[in-house]
């Protein structure tokens, strides 16, 4: 399966969580042929107990470990052989180990990506290539968004502009991309708020961001190993105050490191790919220190229509 998830999606699921890991995205270097089809499902959990509240790095007995599970039901169409349209639909379930805070389930927030390659040529003793990748996504169910870090989401209709560069020689590369991420404001369930000064309004204005993703790795038809370090950077909020709940227009920023592996199947099971992948956030402001596992398959059909020999009797 190439490409297939959204990041800031699997971020925005769970804000003290990070993101549950993807081995196969949107901002990996793989197009999928004309006229086929990837679909599939990926599960994810992650799991955190200290947080920075701020820069400052701490626990909170009141809420224990921290968990969230996702169900990602994902799929990517090859409109030609450098176009191409990918969506994702995740279901979340979050858990606190202690304390009063009741867990949150549902659908969360459908994206949808248009991924370009307008350049791959011959570089040197490689091959290099240019992608352009726009993304869109809006919440799906009303799930609560000021029940952090119970919360599945944030309620944010997002839309995302990311470039991209790969370079490979032989079977190994080098993937870098950056994006902005424009977050449209939200609305809670009451009239007046604090942040660093009183709000009379149930309106939320939510700060744009920014992402840093680099990857390397091994990749051939049949194998991809990468190693990957993303970056992300919320463009204003605030801090957490001491002791207090997290607000959805916080400043969360996280920096993180993590392993992808995907295989493709043979013969048999030629067009079946099985996936895994994890990662670990090392560094962040007002985010979880969480650990992420997934793992998931995905079915690679041919729709191309293909002239058919019609057999003549003799």
């Amino acid at each position: 399966m190439n490409k297939i998830t959204n990041y800031f999606k699997a971020l925005v699921f769970f804000i003290l969580c990070s993101n549950i890991a993807t081995a196969q995205t949107d901002i990996d270097a793989i197009m999928m042929p004309k006229h086929n089809f990837c679909g599939g499902i990926i599960y994810g959990h992650s799991n955190w107990k200290n947080y920075w509240e701020g820069t400052v790095k701490r626990d909170n007995e009141n809420l224990g470990n921290v968990s969230a599970s996702m169900v990602n039901v994902m799929g990517n169409y090859g409109i030609t052989d450098n176009l191409n349209l990918l969506f994702g639909v995740p279901y979340i379930q979050t858990k606190a180990s202690a304390g009063t805070l009741a867990g949150q389930k549902g659908l969360q927030d459908l994206s949808l990506t248009l991924k370009y390659m307008p350049i791959e040529t011959d570089l040197g003793i490689g091959t290099f290539s240019l992608y352009t990748i726009g993304s869109v996504s809006t919440p799906l169910t009303n799930y609560v968004a000021d029940f952090l870090p119970m919360s599945i989401g944030l309620q944010s209709s997002t839309a995302t502009a990311r470039l991209m560069v790969d370079y490979q020689v032989q079977q190994w590369f080098a993937t870098a991309s950056a994006a902005y991420v424009a977050r449209k404001n939200i609305s809670i369930d009451r009239t007046a708020y604090y942040t660093n000064q009183m709000h009379y309004s149930n309106q939320v204005s939510m700060p744009d961001a920014t992402n840093i993703n680099i990857r390397m790795g091994y990749r051939t038809s049949h194998l991809v190993a990468e190693a990957i370090f993303d970056k992300f950077i919320t463009q204003g909020g605030f801090d957490i105050r001491k002791n207090d709940m997290p607000f959805p227009s916080n400043r969360m920023n996280a920096q993180r490191i993590g392993v992808n592996l995907k295989y493709t199947f043979t013969k048999k099971l030629a067009g079946l790919s099985a996936i895994a992948g994890g990662n670990y956030v090392f560094d962040g402001r007002n985010v979880g220190q969480s650990y992420s596992i997934m793992g998931g398959a995905f079915y690679q059909m041919d729709w191309s229509k293909k002239k058919k020999k019609v057999a003549v009797k003799k």
